[in-house]
């Protein structure tokens, strides 16, 4: 219907036309290679999530984990602090205990706190963190211990879940304990 019929054979437009079938041909063989890659990838995020299940992970929170009669969790220092107090609290922020953990460098650290002898509900026990440098405060980030229960992928991300309940991306993982 478009052919010059005094001009049936264009080599130049024929040419053209070859080149621009066999670019789209390329253009989708790309496409479903790189599907298929991504979906080996998630695959292999999954794999490698697995090998976090039953291991401890620290994510931000302040959450405090019992298990066997002792309250374990984290925190994070911006800097240097010559004097760390980590205050345990009920889920209506009453202080019940203060563990304190004297000087501490910056950086991460784990804390332990002895539940022994405290009677209450121990599943929705909080801590806050008290840090100085002298006189002046030191900022101080609140880091939840959890235990990973199970890895999935969700939108082409590594989700694990944990035993407290949340359901993180793996970028969330401030430190494995």
């Amino acid at each position: 219907n478009n052919q010059d019929p005094m001009n049936p054979l264009d080599n130049a437009q024929m040419t053209s036309q070859i080149a621009q079938i066999n670019t789209v041909t390329g253009i989708q063989q790309l496409n479903q290679t790189m599907q298929s890659m991504a979906t080996q990838f998630n695959s292999l995020q999954v794999m490698q999530g697995t090998t976090l299940i039953g291991r401890n992970v620290m994510t931000e929170g302040s959450t405090l984990a019992v298990a066997d009669k002792t309250g374990k969790g984290g925190f994070e220092l911006d800097s240097a602090a010559t004097g760390v107090k980590i205050q345990v609290m009920t889920a209506g922020g009453q202080v019940i205990d203060t563990v304190d953990m004297g000087a501490q460098s910056a950086g991460r650290h784990t804390f332990e706190w002895d539940a022994s002898n405290y009677t209450g509900a121990t599943d929705a026990l909080q801590f806050r963190v008290k840090a100085v440098n002298g006189s002046t405060p030191i900022d101080a980030g609140a880091l939840s211990l959890s235990k990973v229960t199970a890895a999935g992928a969700e939108n082409g991300q590594l989700v694990l879940t944990l035993a407290n309940g949340k359901t993180i991306n793996y970028d969330q993982i401030k430190a494995l304990v």
